[in-house]
C-alpha cells in the first residue's frame, strides 16, 4: 500500500525527491504516513480536500482486496 501511495504523490509534486512514505502496523489497521515539501502540501490535499480524499479512496479500495484497513495520513 504504501508503494501505491508513494508512487501517486510523486506524480502529483513538483519535488518527488520529497516525498516519503512510512508504514504503521497497527493491531486492526494499516496507517500509511505521506509526507512532501511544504511547498507540495496543496498539490497533494488539492481544493477542498479532493485529491487527498481521491488517494484515500483509491487506497481503500486497495486495500478491501487484501481485507485490511488502511488510513491515510498527509502530515509536515
Amino acid at each position: 500500500m504504501g508503494e501505491l501511495v508513494e508512487y501517486i504523490a510523486k506524480s502529483l509534486v513538483d519535488n518527488p525527491d520529497l516525498v516519503a512514505v512510512n508504514e504503521v502496523e497497527g493491531s486492526q489497521s494499516l496507517i500509511i504516513e505521506l509526507k512532501v515539501a511544504p511547498d507540495d502540501m496543496g498539490k497533494v490535499i488539492g481544493k477542498q480536500g479532493r485529491i487527498a480524499k481521491a488517494i484515500r479512496t483509491v487506497v481503500k479500495a486497495a486495500a478491501t482486496k487484501e481485507n485490511k484497513r488502511v488510513i491515510v495520513e498527509i502530515i509536515q
